[in-house]
């Protein structure tokens, strides 16, 4: 069986450039080799993996089945290789990659509307993950993300810059069931002494903001449930007859639908939101145009 080792990447670059073309001499001109020392090379890599990847019909050469399937692997790494040498001279060039993370308590519903203008790039391939903030940005670091989307900003020191642009804000609204609250109002936070609430869990920066207020206001609020998960709490905010603080982009959906109506909002409630990133990553032009209008927010801890 043969190991990794012993697998020739040369060889299987130059089956790569063959299987594409379609064509032995075409990939033989474009490799500035001969035809009969590209067939060499390709027969010694199907005596390595010890099948066929090439057949002859009439004067084409067509793909095996295990040719079909080593060209899948070869697309993946002679793909990323050149994304790689791409990102590394500043250039877009093919198939770019880009990692978006973020924090689990923010609206699925924002992230998808900040993503929007690339859903439709087809030369883009995202990849989304969600977790706390820390490990984000651990991974920021480690260049395993290009951007951390997130609702709170973040110190830098010198072992670990960062830059941190704010996206923009929203106001958070009391959300209720149409069948209940259409048509009616209240005023936040003096009408919410013990009325029914659902409330985003303690790690949200939005709660700390919203016990204040409560508790400068001398009201208490009768606490039902509390969500760190947007979604999850977007699922209570449709099925509950509670009322629920949260943005309304998290229940976008819902209102325009007319299930839910907004209750009431309070200026002193604002999510906030941030693209967390570090200087020293490499340039992606689809990147960059996202952030474009962002503004980058002052250190509080002085740091650089």
């Amino acid at each position: 069986m043969v190991n990794l080792e012993q697998l020739n990447f040369h060889h299987l670059f130059y089956f790569w450039r063959v299987a594409r073309m379609g064509h032995l001499t075409r990939a033989a001109q474009e490799l500035h080799t001969s035809q009969s020392a590209l067939s060499a090379q390709i027969r010694q890599l199907e005596d390595r993996l010890g099948e066929a990847l090439f057949e002859r019909e009439g004067r084409r050469l067509v793909l095996t089945d295990t040719g079909q399937l080593v060209l899948y692997y070869a697309e993946s790494i002679f793909g990323l290789s050149q994304e790689m040498l791409g990102r590394l001279q500043g250039r877009s060039e093919g198939v770019i990659r880009l990692r978006v993370g973020s924090v689990a308590t923010m609206s699925r519903n924002y992230q998808e509307n900040w993503i929007r203008p690339l859903l439709a790039d087809s030369s883009v391939v995202l990849t989304l993950e969600s977790g706390l903030l820390e490990g984000l940005l651990e991974r920021l670091v480690q260049h395993q993300l290009d951007v951390v989307l997130a609702n709170e900003t973040v110190p830098t020191d010198a072992d670990r810059p960062l830059h941190c642009r704010f996206l923009g804000s929203q106001a958070i609204s009391l959300v209720g069931p149409a069948s209940i609250w259409k048509g009616r109002s209240l005023r936040v936070p003096d009408d919410l002494d013990g009325v029914d609430l659902a409330l985003p869990g303690p790690r949200h920066a939005l709660r700390a903001q919203f016990d204040a207020m409560c508790m400068s206001a001398g009201v208490q609020p009768r606490l039902r449930a509390e969500v760190d998960d947007m979604a999850m709490l977007r699922l209570i905010a449709r099925d509950s007859n509670w009322l629920t603080v949260l943005p309304e982009v998290v229940v976008q959906d819902e209102i325009h639908a007319g299930s839910l109506v907004s209750v009431g909002q309070s200026t002193q409630l604002q999510e906030r939101f941030y693209a967390i990133t570090t200087p020293h990553r490499h340039r992606i032009e689809r990147l960059e145009r996202l952030l474009q209008g962002s503004t980058e927010v002052p250190d509080p801890s002085g740091a650089a």
